[in-house]
């Protein structure tokens, strides 16, 4: 019988590591997709589609996809930078007044510094328990929906909002020009998210209605705000 405990305590300790294995958390974001929009126009400019996978608990909807032009990294960060007190924000790949919707080197290095800019923000706690980064990342809010969102000055909640975006599939909806791989990425990742009971995102405010319908207007219709050098962002 001696001989046989050790050899059930190792067995113990197997099963437990693996348990935990199974239940550790991940956050998976991917930046990618850089697309020219209003390309006839002097307002043109570039967004990238944002694809999120994750079991955490910090989300709501466990897959999303979105799009998001740089302008609206920027407002991002300066509002993860108030609400995160001494807690220094990543970085932003650079702004150029000379950028051109055609320079694709300048593209491929933009979407690698906002792929690497998310990343860092989602593995901070202090960043996730911000309800505007989970609207940002899981809606198609345009910055200022998602103010008054925050705010209580919408007629629908954080949760409410997240959720009725993920089960419109409105996310995969836009990404139907991009042919079979998208297919093939929304078969093996479907969108699925917890009940309007999770506890997070946090912040919500206790004004909105879950009831009430919401537009889900696309972030770009803010776009006559921003002054002419950030057109083409």
């Amino acid at each position: 019988m001696s001989l046989c405990l050790p050899r059930y305590q190792d067995c113990s300790r197997m099963i437990t590591n693996q348990e935990q294995e199974q239940e550790e958390e991940f956050i998976a974001v991917r930046v990618q997709d850089p697309r020219i929009q209003n390309k006839e126009s002097w307002y043109s400019y570039v967004d990238f589609k944002i694809f999120l996978h994750s079991n955490s608990k910090a989300f709501t909807a466990k897959t999303s996809c979105v799009r998001r032009r740089y302008s609206e990294f920027v407002w991002l960060k300066k509002k993860l930078q108030k609400n995160s007190g001494l807690v220094p924000v990543p970085e932003l790949p650079p702004k150029t007044p000379f950028f051109s919707v055609g320079n694709e080197d300048f593209i491929e290095k933009r979407r690698q510094g906002l792929q690497q800019f998310l990343e860092k923000v989602v593995n901070r706690t202090v960043f996730l328990s911000d309800s505007q980064l989970h609207l940002f990342l899981q809606t198609q809010l345009s910055p200022e929906q998602i103010e008054a969102c925050v705010q209580g000055h919408a007629p629908y909640s954080v949760t409410t909002a997240i959720l009725r975006y993920a089960s419109s599939n409105q996310g995969w909806a836009q990404e139907e020009e991009g042919g079979a791989s998208e297919e093939d990425c929304k078969r093996n990742l479907p969108v699925f998210y917890e009940s309007p009971d999770s506890p997070t995102p946090r912040h919500q405010p206790s004004e909105c209605e879950s009831s009430s319908e919401i537009s889900l207007a696309e972030s770009d219709a803010h776009t006559g705000s921003d002054d002419q050098s950030d057109s083409r962002d």
